[in-house]
């Protein structure tokens, strides 16, 4: 009982007081919706830049596929049902098929979506009137009708109703990436209809955007939540708003609008440093294919709005407020997590994976993290956030950052004594965190990586005491593993070898899951190095 209300406490030890309140006065207030008759369309000015990021999630007119599940959505509850994950009903009310590859022939399948939930979900009903998914809905709508759609009388009077409501029911109690896909929602109305109630939607979501670009927005470039795909989320909202707004000019200032150019300029800039050469985002933290669009589509996205790409070459990219390293040398390109696990008051999407790394070689995936297959609570959950989940090393059987349930976090590692080096023949990087420091052998955990044109090492350093390390090394499912000798063995990956060779531990290969996507998993094997003492480390040569 003491070590669970401990736990609590250290997660809600760090909400801001917004967060509460906001909380409490949720449960407290009753809402009823805004009928009032919707303001009139404003006139655009030019086309919609229309790119389409996604594929289709249509399988026949009434069944779905969402992450990597079919259901099909036939009655008025279906909408809603209990049976269907939650995170897969939120894929139902985004509507994201309006805006996806072969929208166009789908057109009258559209329509008829629409009307269906408009009848099938009445005002403040079930899960699709929820803020998240009225603000990726809403702006989807006002996608599908700036590319040459007409919505009808009554669409146009649900958007006002959603849009009402969500200017209610703004989530400052979660705040991070829900709020901006809100002020996102208030800011397209705000443009695509006129009159005062539009121009407070449209002031509202301004007002609060530059705040939160302020918050989430590191220098960098990189978001504050420290996933990849969740940056990539936010980096096609702000490519979306700067569209917007050449829709329709002269609606908001200059300044604001050149600010979220650069901003959105740099959140490029930083994706480009984080991408793998096979151009996908790393498994740090919840990451995973198939929610965000492909980088290389965003990059497309930002050229035709005239963002010129940022050009990564050979040598470290240290982001550093976001706390990630690229070391790259030639064929070989080594990505390492030195973050913390997010932003203290909004640590959902942090996994216990500090220091590691995600390795290719010859632009090939090598070593990876586990991915994501989930958000449900569960132990599924629980064990893609643990440190057992990644190249990362345990002590104990802990984890690093304690995480629990679906998106909670205890006391979390704290990143201190970095050091890079860059010589003429070898990267090093050296970090050491306290995540374990809570244990009674007050542990701490050092890790070193060294690069060089035709290898890797990287060893762990363990000081105080403890009882039981594992560091481990997660291979791509591509790559195979063998032992060809005592503490020795060779990794292939298409064709290409790699020789290993571990040093103060004992090695053993098993089998592991990998999770490239939210419902889908793969085999894959791991590398587990127990330490003999408080060192271990293992060499890759090719």
């Amino acid at each position: 009982m003491i070590k669970l209300w401990a736990l609590y406490f250290y997660t809600i030890r760090y909400l801001k007081v917004i967060q509460l309140v906001n909380r409490v006065s949720r449960k407290l207030k009753s809402y009823k919706p805004n009928h009032s008759p919707r303001p009139p369309r404003r006139k655009q000015d030019s086309e919609w830049l229309t790119i389409r990021h996604r594929s289709s999630k249509i399988i026949f007119k009434d069944t779905f596929r969402f992450l990597n599940v079919e259901h099909s959505v036939k009655h008025k509850n279906d909408w809603d049902s209990e049976k269907l994950e939650k995170l897969w009903r939120y894929n139902l009310h985004y509507f994201d098929d309006l805006v996806a590859e072969g929208a166009v022939e789908r057109r009258d399948e559209h329509l008829d979506l629409i009307r269906r939930w408009i009848v099938d979900n009445p005002p403040l009903r079930g899960t699709g009137w929820e803020p998240y998914p009225i603000s990726i809905r809403v702006v989807n709508w006002i996608k599908w009708s700036l590319s040459g759609n007409i919505l009808s009388e009554e669409a146009l009077q649900s958007v006002s109703i959603q849009i009402r409501h969500l200017r209610k029911t703004l989530e400052f109690h979660l705040l991070g990436n829900h709020l901006l896909s809100n002020v996102k929602a208030l800011i397209f109305a705000g443009c695509y209809f006129s009159g005062r109630e539009a121009e407070k939607w449209l002031e509202t979501g301004l007002s609060i955007l530059s705040a939160e670009l302020s918050e989430q927005i590191l220098e960098d470039g990189g978001h504050f939540e420290r996933s990849p795909m969740y940056h990539s989320l936010i980096y096609e909202d702000l490519l979306d708003l700067i569209n917007l707004f050449v829709v329709y000019p002269n609606l908001v200032p200059a300044e604001k609008i050149d600010r979220i150019y650069e901003t959105a300029k740099k959140m490029g800039a930083w994706l480009q440093v984080m991408i793998h050469p096979d151009q996908e985002i790393p498994f740090f933290n919840d990451s995973a294919f198939g929610i965000a669009p492909k980088p290389n589509s965003l990059f497309r996205y930002a050229a035709a709005l005239s963002i010129k790409p940022h050009v990564v070459s050979d040598g470290i990219s240290w982001l550093r407020e976001s706390g990630y390293i690229r070391l790259q040398r030639k064929e070989v390109v080594l990505l390492i997590d030195i973050a913390p696990v997010g932003p203290d008051y909004i640590p959902g999407h942090g996994h216990a994976d500090t220091l590691s790394y995600e390795l290719s070689i010859r632009g090939k995936r090598t070593i990876v993290n586990s991915g994501v297959s989930t958000y449900s609570s569960g132990n599924q959950r629980e064990w893609e956030r643990s440190t057992a989940a990644h190249s990362a090393l345990e002590i104990d059987g802990q984890n690093s950052s304690e995480v629990w349930a679906a998106f909670r976090v205890g006391r979390r590692a704290r990143v201190s004594n970095i050091f890079v080096i860059d010589n003429e023949n070898e990267f090093v990087v050296e970090a050491s965190h306290d995540g374990y420091k809570r244990l009674p052998g007050k542990p701490i955990h050092k890790r070193r990586w060294t690069l060089s044109d035709q290898k890797l090492k990287f060893e762990d350093f363990i000081s105080g005491s403890f009882h039981h390390a594992i560091s481990r090394l997660y291979l791509h499912p591509s790559v195979s593993c063998v032992r060809t000798s005592r503490g020795c063995g060779m990794l292939k990956n298409s064709n290409f070898p790699i020789r290993w060779c571990v040093q103060d531990c004992d090695e053993s290969i098993v089998l592991a899951q990998y999770f490239p996507e939210f419902g889908k998993s793969e085999d894959n094997l791991c590398l587990e190095m127990i330490p003999s003492n408080h060192h271990c480390g293992v060499a890759l040569f090719w």
